[in-house]
């Protein structure tokens, strides 16, 4: 749907297990990061002020594929797409790889919802200039 989004992560020490390798809670980390910096790149953020409306986009799923082990001081490169956009949902692919070879995959949906008051949330359609922000460039 749109043009991949690139970034980068180290994998720090503290990333990694007892055997030096990256424990998997961390993939979900560089995913959120990943996305973040994806729509920093387009204007946006997860929770924003669009039109005089507080707006968030929580998560409501996620789930990540692990094909081969990553250690510290690996550079991994990440790859973030679009992959659907509904009336009032957003689905993330994320790929990673390390020296051209994938090592993960893995996807995040989020919701649009309205902030009411302090805490609570109304899910919403997606409003056409995010929509449009969001998608092919």
């Amino acid at each position: 749907m749109t043009e991949p989004f690139r970034t980068t992560r180290r994998v720090e020490f503290v990333d990694t297990d007892m055997a030096g390798i990256a424990h998997f809670s961390n993939f979900f980390r560089w995913m959120e990061a990943a996305e973040v910096d994806f729509l920093l790149s387009r204007g946006l953020m997860v929770s924003l002020t669009w039109e005089g409306q507080r707006l968030s986009f929580p998560r409501v799923a996620a789930s990540c594929d692990f094909l081969r082990p990553v250690r510290f001081q690996d550079i991994l490169e990440i790859t973030v797409r679009v992959l659907r956009i509904g009336r009032k949902s957003v689905t993330y692919g994320f790929e990673f790889a390390k020296g051209g070879e994938t090592v993960a995959k893995g996807q995040i949906s989020a919701v649009c919802c309205r902030i009411r008051g302090e805490d609570e949330l109304e899910s919403m359609e997606i409003p056409p200039g995010i929509r449009t922000l969001l998608e092919d460039r």
